[in-house]
């Protein structure tokens, strides 16, 4: 196969098999990818069923390198890591990891993310051996409080939001899947790629799940993954910011699916209020507030993704 991007590639002194039964796929930019590698080889032990395969998306950190590679070299699990010269975004990331798997099922998870059970990988194969499920989807949890108090306020979102129960993530289907857990038939990413021209953060998942979930079989399961790389205050208004675009692509693949969410109704409805960006400062102002209540900072945030979105809308 010819590689779209430079790729140093460096394997644990386990061999890997032909042909395992799953592929761990773990793509990062910036984020240590140690402690989840760690806490998967730890699960496997001495099982050779399972390959862990990760990528870095051109994070261009040579300290980082270093410690992946290492870490890597001492792997006592089936592993390898692609280290690209140049980021490509998550969609790319995924797909060349699609590519490079030997298994035909490939669990993707992000590498701010740890097992919550040290029966993770046993789990997802069980309802892989049952053979009824296309995509499962293991759901996330976050930690009861953020270290860093800056840091809150995207664990509060996460909780509200993301971290729904098995029974709710079962009603919402594919409007509450995300691909920082999720095990995928490799035959369905073959036929149903992530999109690459989804850029920057966000959305790209979303627009998958929808996708796939018309032709194949969707399982939620609870098989939880903690999600540790929470971000500022600021890193949030930023990506809400420059979200838009692949916002935008995403109704415009999925219409009648986006008029479901609350997030396009109060688009809608900001586009007919005039001068509404200048309200954005006070939005700014109001989620930045540490010591305000944190169900307004989360309003405000979120009303300040809607003003950027309705934006692009226009």
């Amino acid at each position: 196969m010819k590689l779209a991007v430079p790729i140093t590639r460096i394997a644990s002194a386990v061999k890997r098999l032909k042909a395992p039964k799953l592929s761990i796929l773990v793509p990062y930019y910036h984020d240590d990818p140690v402690p989840l590698l760690t806490a998967l080889a730890a699960e496997l032990g001495n099982s050779r069923e399972v390959e862990i395969l990760i990528y870095d998306d051109g994070s261009n950190q040579p300290e980082l390198s270093q410690i992946a590679i290492a870490a890597m070299k001492n792997c006592q699990a089936p592993a390898e890591l692609f280290i690209a010269a140049e980021n490509r975004g998550r969609s790319f990331a995924r797909n060349q990891l699609t590519e490079f798997a030997r298994a035909d099922w490939v669990l993707f998870l992000d590498a701010d993310m740890l097992p919550v059970t040290r029966h993770f990988i046993a789990d997802y194969m069980n309802i892989i051996m049952q053979n009824d499920a296309d995509i499962i989807f293991g759901g996330f949890k976050v930690s009861a409080q953020a270290e860093d108090p800056d840091r809150e306020l995207h664990r509060f979102l996460s909780e509200v939001s993301d971290c729904l129960s098995l029974q709710a993530r079962q009603t919402a289907g594919p409007k509450n899947v995300a691909s920082s857990n999720l095990c995928v038939r490799k035959s369905v990413l073959k036929a149903e790629p992530f999109d690459p021209e989804f850029t920057g953060w966000g959305w790209e998942d979303s627009e998958w799940a929808a996708r796939v979930a018309k032709s194949f079989n969707l399982v939620h399961a609870d098989i939880p993954a903690l999600h540790l790389g929470l971000e500022t205050t600021e890193t949030l208004l930023q990506r809400f910011k420059t979200s838009g675009p692949n916002y935008l692509r995403f109704t415009r693949k999925h219409p009648e699916l986006a008029k479901e969410l609350p997030l396009y109704r109060i688009i809608h409805k900001l586009q007919h209020i005039p001068g509404q960006k200048l309200f954005r400062p006070v939005l700014r102002r109001i989620v930045k507030l540490r010591f305000a209540p944190m169900k307004l900072r989360l309003f405000a945030l979120k009303l300040w993704r809607a003003s950027w979105y309705a934006e692009t809308f226009a």
